[in-house]
């Protein structure tokens, strides 16, 4: 009766695995409703990034002189520096899903690592960033107090600026925060070839992250 049982379990896709929740019927319809549900969530942050990216190009419509003057304000180093550090953590951040795949613990958890200090990186570098603004009065809106001369409406440039990458900031910290999680499941050893979804959709996130500052970095320091 046993072994009649664990047949039957087996064809309805491994219902005795660990992390299989009741309510599904197998692990790959699990898998399935995961992977759909965060494309949801990934449709509605390209919605919301939508729209900022919609009123940064209003605004550059309408104040063509002080986006081209303004941008010269920015770091291209440090911007140039970012972007190679996301694009990095990509990388790590996929073979980390592909450890995983492999029921590689050593590999995954290799790469999360990677992918982390990255994120790290790229907040460290914001920070020097966004300080140098501070110290020379390039702030949003009413509190924009620049000595230097831009033409136009400097503040309107620095609020988008200010908003765009500190709203991807936080995602970029949320995604730190779902990493760690993420990390200290991989070395428990939660992960291998028979699950391994919650890896596959924490990369889906961290690859949208990058993708969005993908488009920031060219828009806002590379105006021409």
């Amino acid at each position: 009766m046993s072994s009649a049982t664990n047949a039957h379990d087996d064809a309805h896709g491994q219902a005795h695995h660990k992390f299989h929740q009741h309510h599904f019927l197998t692990m790959a319809q699990q898998a399935s409703s995961a992977k759909f549900g965060m494309w949801l969530f990934l449709g509605q942050e390209v919605l919301f990034f939508s729209g900022l990216f919609m009123a940064y190009f209003v605004f550059r419509a309408l104040y063509p002189e002080t986006w081209l003057h303004s941008a010269e304000y920015l770091s291209k180093t440090m911007g140039g520096i970012n972007t190679v550090v996301l694009l990095y953590s990509s990388l790590t951040m996929a073979l980390a899903v592909r450890s995983a795949q492999l029921s590689d613990k050593k590999g995954l958890i290799i790469n999360l690592i990677q992918t982390i200090v990255c994120a790290f990186i790229f907040m460290v570098v914001k920070y020097f960033e966004y300080s140098a603004k501070f110290d020379h009065g390039f702030l949003p809106g009413a509190l924009y107090h620049g000595h230097e001369f831009i033409p136009g409406r400097p503040e309107l440039f620095f609020t988008v600026y200010f908003t765009m990458t500190g709203l991807h900031g936080i995602h970029v910290v949320a995604g730190i925060g779902v990493l760690f999680w993420i990390l200290k499941r991989a070395i428990r050893g939660d992960f291998d070839s028979t699950y391994y979804i919650p890896v596959e959709n924490v990369g889906l996130y961290w690859h949208l992250v990058d993708l969005v500052w993908i488009f920031l970095f060219p828009l806002l320091y590379l105006v021409r």
